[in-house]
């Protein structure tokens, strides 16, 4: 089955950066802001979060494909989003995925503004696609404007920043990291399921899920900023310990937070049988999530 979602990933990651790669260029920009924009984009990362559209997609045995423009348009915001991130104004990462970041190879003023166009076309990748009804495309820009917006990642970005130098409170962590991290993670798994034709029962189940994953996704990268391999997470150990920020391990200790990421996951897999879909890729995905090493 490793090899099976091996394979899904392989397939559907290759079929995303052709159409990422199409996508930008066929935008008419000045040469310099394409290639920022291409530069962070086709950074790699394992594309979790388009992934996860899939495959929620093909457990309902829908095409994986009629989910491109959403995944697609999820991949950019995220995209933004980590360029942004890494600014000096934010958190003055010089890495991201073992390459120098953004601003640093094109500079503060063109990083920004790589970012906001990805941020921008987004939205308009979704709105001119042909596979998605109208009423497809107003779901889906609302809850990604949502996931994105100030009631979400951008909300969460700003409770991040406040909780810098602070003790936060394990509530106030998660506020953060459900926010910051697991509203696009939570869009990634809705939007496949609401283009597969889910039910409403079905959706709270998948919703449940998405939440559970996305803070295991959050409790695994605080892990790995404790005992990660440089070379493998792609940026500086031991950089949230420095910008004295509270983290699971900082507030459960390294085992508690090993023992807080197991709960989620059951969780999340307790959630995934209620769909009475095929899910067996979400259950690999959320292992991949848990257990990853980058």
């Amino acid at each position: 089955m490793a090899t099976q979602l091996s394979q899904f990933i392989d397939v559907y990651k290759a079929e995303l950066e052709t159409k990422l790669q199409t996508i930008i260029t066929t935008i008419a920009a000045p040469d310099i802001l394409i290639q920022a924009m291409d530069y962070s984009l086709q950074a790699g990362g394992k594309r979790i979060r388009p992934m996860l559209l899939f495959a929620t997609m093909s457990a309902f045995r829908k095409n994986p494909l009629m989910g491109m423009e959403a995944a697609a348009a999820l991949e950019m915001i995220h995209t933004y989003s980590l360029v942004h991130d890494d600014l000096p104004s934010m958190d003055d990462d010089d890495l991201r995925r073992g390459k120098p970041t953004n601003h640093k190879v094109f500079g503060e003023a063109t990083a920004i503004l790589a970012g906001d166009a990805l941020l921008t076309h987004a939205f308009k990748v979704i709105a001119q696609s042909k596979e998605y009804s109208n009423e497809q495309k107003v779901w889906l820009i609302d809850w990604l404007s949502q996931a994105a917006g100030p009631a979400g990642m951008v909300g969460g970005q700003m409770a991040d920043m406040e909780g810098e130098h602070k003790q936060l409170t394990l509530e106030e962590l998660e506020y953060i990291h459900k926010h910051k991290t697991g509203q696009l993670l939570e869009f990634s798994v809705m939007a496949g399921a609401f283009l597969s034709g889910a039910t409403e029962a079905q959706l709270q189940h998948f919703q449940t899920y998405a939440k559970h994953i996305g803070l295991a996704f959050q409790i695994q990268d605080d892990i790995l900023d404790v005992e990660g391999l440089e070379e493998k997470i792609g940026k500086r150990v031991g950089s949230d310990v420095n910008k004295h920020k509270s983290t699971y391990p900082s507030l459960l200790t390294l085992s508690g937070a090993k023992e807080k990421l197991q709960e989620h996951l059951s969780q999340a897999l307790e959630a995934i049988e209620k769909t009475n879909t095929d899910a067996e890729l979400l259950k690999k995905l959320a292992h991949l999530i848990a257990d990853r090493d980058q």
